[in-house]
């Protein structure tokens, strides 16, 4: 018959491969390092991290073990020995190639005022970060659609009325005029008609691509909707100056576009009305600018015209 003390024994043997077990399975490294910094215990998946037993890394070093981890890891790690537990975060690289992201605790083993060593805790937070970075960039993108042109990729209305206020104000402390340009893509119905909807998207990314090389970087192109565009040209000095971006523009759109063998002519037109002679806000400056745009029209293709109206409240 076993005495209590050999039932007690085997009983504590039995619960420290338990022991071993569990910690063994943890998805996480656990470990601990002695005064020296030398290994004492480390868990399974140190193997799988950094492909070494438990037998290869027992007595080894710390700095055996991180390699290059270990001067990113030192601050961390003579904090612990001072008896501060540490918490932060690390990509570590695995033998095959990829990398971890991680965050790392490492809590000293104190004796009274001595620390005789710190236990080690890494998890493995990989899954969370490539979630973190899909969800900025989902949220990204969702600011991006609110304020830009699904298909072309320009601002939309409600970015560039946002400009337009902002240009009206800088235009209005430095005595400079602003210009709001409509732009029409002429015959671009019978694109849709005779081609599809898909190689008219085609004409329409390529027209915005062409006339954004056109603008100056201080000004905005935005995308209305269909083939209406709308330009916003800060910093107007002088009427030779919008001259000039008009007919950059208009200069930009004429090289042919090839369907089917066929080849297309872009042309636009360009109506420009300005502030303060035209408009005070960005609502009458578009209107304005609109207008303009249909008397261009009636002139034939790749025309422009500037309004004539004045800003309400002016004398005509």
């Amino acid at each position: 018959m076993r005495s209590d003390t050999t039932d007690r024994r085997i009983s504590d043997d039995e619960m420290k491969r338990h022991a071993l077990h569990v910690v063994d399975n943890i998805p996480a490294m656990v470990a601990y390092w002695d005064e020296n910094e030398e290994c004492v215990f480390v868990n399974g998946a140190y193997h799988e991290w950094f492909g070494k037993t438990r037998d290869e890394l027992i007595g080894s070093r710390l700095q055996q073990l991180l390699g290059p981890l270990y001067e990113m890891n030192l601050p961390y790690i003579r904090a612990a020995y001072r008896g501060e537990v540490q918490v932060f975060e690390r990509d570590i690289p695995t033998p095959g190639g990829a990398v971890r992201s991680s965050i790392a605790t490492y809590t000293p083993d104190l004796a009274g005022d001595s620390v005789r060593g710190i236990i080690v805790h890494v998890a493995d937070v990989t899954p969370l970060k490539v979630l973190e970075r899909e969800l900025r960039a989902a949220k990204a993108k969702a600011e991006r659609l609110a304020t830009h042109d699904f298909l072309t990729g320009l601002p939309n209305r409600a970015l560039l009325m946002d400009r337009i206020d902002h240009a009206i104000a800088v235009a209005r402390r430095k005595n400079e005029a602003v210009a709001i340009l409509s732009i029409d893509l002429d015959d671009f119905k019978r694109i849709n008609d005779t081609y599809g909807h898909v190689e008219g998207d085609r004409v329409l990314v390529e027209i915005a691509a062409r006339l954004r090389s056109a603008v100056r970087e201080s000004d905005t192109l935005a995308r209305l909707g269909g083939d209406e565009f709308l330009a916003l040209s800060v910093e107007i000095t002088s009427h030779e100056l919008i001259v000039r971006v008009v007919e950059r523009l208009l200069q930009a759109v004429r090289q042919p576009i090839e369907f089917e063998g066929e080849s297309y002519a872009p042309a636009i037109s360009i109506g420009i009305a300005l502030y303060p002679q035209n408009g005070m806000d960005a609502a009458e400056l578009i209107d304005n600018s609109d207008r303009a745009l249909y008397v261009a029209k009636k002139q034939g293709k790749n025309r422009h015209a500037f309004s004539d109206r004045p800003a309400s409240g002016s004398v005509a």
